[in-house]
């Protein structure tokens, strides 16, 4: 089965650029959408309160889903990660128009399925670890969660990532991609990957050893 996802935020949109994106690729590829799921709601919403949820259920190993990019999954990194864990490791194929992504079931794909899972879990533990490192100094302290809109944290924001950063490297996927899924700037990327020296010949091999 081949599905086409659509989706948008309000209804005021229109699904029409989406499915015209989409269906332009499969007259390219020779491909036929089987059947097409569209929605209008809220990239923020659980992917089980969306038709993307049913979606996932069905889907089944070589299903094939469309969509015009990876943003249309999911308005997080952590949700997006989740959501294309879950279809690698049940063997279906995703592409997407805009990130010129394809993933199926070849070795670059298992890697970067990989690295997706593990930065979804690394991203949810931060997440968690931030939230009661938040709530202990609000006891103690009396202070408001999280920080002022546009103050820069202490850390680099992809700290914690090396791991899902290096397996992105290995599978080939570029600095502006990376910095994209992370929601960061192509530089950030570039010095992180410096700093820690992830593209390094030692580390590629460990993360060879590992695939």
């Amino acid at each position: 089965m081949t599905y086409g996802y659509i989706r948008v935020s309000t209804d005021k949109q229109t699904v029409e650029n989406q499915r015209y994106e989409i269906t332009e690729v499969c007259k390219k590829e020779g491909i036929s959408i089987d059947d097409w799921i569209e929605e209008t709601i809220s990239g923020t919403v659980e992917p089980q309160n969306r038709e993307l949820g049913n979606l996932l259920k069905i889907v089944q190993k070589d299903d094939l889903i469309i969509c015009s990019e990876l943003s249309r999954l999911g308005r997080s990194l952590f949700m997006i990660m989740s959501i294309l864990n879950q279809l690698m490791e049940k063997g279906a194929k995703v592409w997407t128009i805009k990130d010129n992504y394809k993933l199926g079931d070849d070795i670059q794909s298992k890697v970067l399925a990989f690295a997706f899972g593990l930065s979804a879990e690394i991203e949810r533990k931060l997440i968690s670890q931030r939230t009661k490192e938040a709530l202990e100094r609000k006891k103690r302290e009396g202070v408001s969660l999280g920080r002022p809109r546009g103050a820069c944290g202490k850390h680099c924001k992809l700290d914690g990532a090396e791991f899902a950063v290096s397996f992105m490297i290995f599978a080939g996927t570029s600095v502006n991609r990376m910095a994209k899924l992370y929601g960061t700037h192509r530089n950030t990327v570039k010095r992180f990957i410096e700093k820690h020296k992830l593209d390094s010949s030692e580390n590629m091999e460990m993360v060879r050893n590992l695939g």
